[in-house]
């Protein structure tokens, strides 16, 4: 990049940036699942179906809707990472550019000093003074010069360097920034047409049958916790919950009977990950935002040492997420329409346990 033009980059990054004050309306893209793409769900017709059927095809919707939700959150979060990284640069520009000029400045000061003594070098014109105290004092201050000298100029070689690459880091941060944005406007397009999909198949079903839908989903969660206490997953699990443990969970449970929303992390509403990444904010332990951040950056351990506090993740696409606490239960944010409650923590399926504070 041409260093003239610096500047002019700058500028133009310092007038973007005001852009990000306004709200972001960002999601990221869904993580590719197998059937049917998110983005325009069929809705079956559910007097067609039997209400099994339904239910599990309602399920499904809302896990994909979940999945997006927990790719729009990963994008927002690195969003907002990268705005932070313009503003910083940006600064960085700003910086460079004044020191610059205040180098500028004194090599200017010199030349005109220089011009001023009719451009003798300094040694000459102690020579020519006939003192030798002067002159032996003068080479002193004239070698000290000579090094102030060089290394203003080196300095002002690595100003303009680092402007450089301040200038370009900024604008591939732009660059990364406006990608995210699109990805997310993608991701908000399939959270919110599983959900309609989803809504729309269950206001087909008559009140009766709605409340036999929830009756099966009561029952389908039954069966899998049975199956999974059956399984012997939780013998000789007693373990008490670490002193941040404690205070995570003190605080999950606090939230229980508030609506889930997706992409909410409170303190009115919560998706399943905002909830377990604020309670373990509460206990002074920042984690991933996302499930499956969660999954892939935190300490895997296995069920079999499972304690309160610990987040049990779910289905194989690592899209839900719940927080152990105790006697086989998890607090957690279900899906759109429900409210953060207890729930079995093998009522569904396991993909593994993480803790945040090993």
């Amino acid at each position: 990049m041409n260093r003239r033009h610096c500047a002019t980059a700058a500028i133009t990054l310092v007038c973007a940036l005001a852009l990000l004050t306004a709200p972001v309306q960002a999601m990221a893209a869904p993580i590719p699942e197998p059937g049917p793409t998110a983005a325009a769900p069929a809705v079956p017709t559910a007097g067609k179906k039997s209400l099994e059927e339904v239910r599990e095809e309602i399920d499904t919707l809302y896990r994909k809707a979940g999945a997006a939700t927990d790719a729009y959150n990963l994008a927002q979060e690195q969003a907002e990472k990268q705005s932070k990284e313009i503003v910083a640069l940006t600064k960085a520009i700003a910086d460079g550019q004044a020191r610059i000029a205040e180098l500028k400045d004194s090599a200017g000061a010199q030349a005109r000093e220089q011009y001023r003594t009719g451009g003798l070098p300094p040694g000459a014109q102690l020579m020519l003074s006939g003192n030798p105290d002067l002159f032996l004092d003068g080479v002193n201050q004239a070698r000290q010069s000579q090094q102030a000298t060089k290394g203003m100029l080196t300095e002002l070689e690595q100003a303009q360097a680092d402007l450089e690459t301040y200038t370009q880091d900024a604008s591939l941060n732009w660059e990364k920034l406006e990608a995210n944005r699109v990805e997310q406007a993608k991701a908000k397009k399939s959270i919110n047409a599983q959900i309609a999909a989803a809504e729309k198949l269950e206001s087909q079903l008559a009140e009766e049958e709605r409340a036999r839908l929830l009756k099966l989903e009561q029952d389908a969660a039954s069966t899998a916790q049975a199956a999974w206490l059956s399984s012997g997953a939780l013998q000789d699990i007693n373990r008490e919950a670490s002193a941040g443990g404690k205070l995570a969970v003190a605080f999950a449970t606090a939230q229980i009977g508030k609506p889930y929303v997706w992409g909410a992390e409170g303190p009115s509403s919560y998706d399943c990950s905002g909830l377990t990444s604020q309670a373990w904010a509460a206990a002074k332990r920042p984690i991933p935002r996302t499930s499956q951040e969660q999954w892939r950056l935190l300490p895997h351990i296995p069920i079999q040492d499972m304690r309160p506090g610990d987040l049990i993740i779910y289905h194989s696409d690592a899209s839900h997420v719940g927080m152990y606490v105790g006697d086989g239960s998890i607090v957690h944010a279900p899906r759109p329409g429900r409210h953060v409650t207890l729930a079995g923590a093998g009522s569904m399926r396991i993909l593994g346990v993480v803790r945040p504070d090993k």
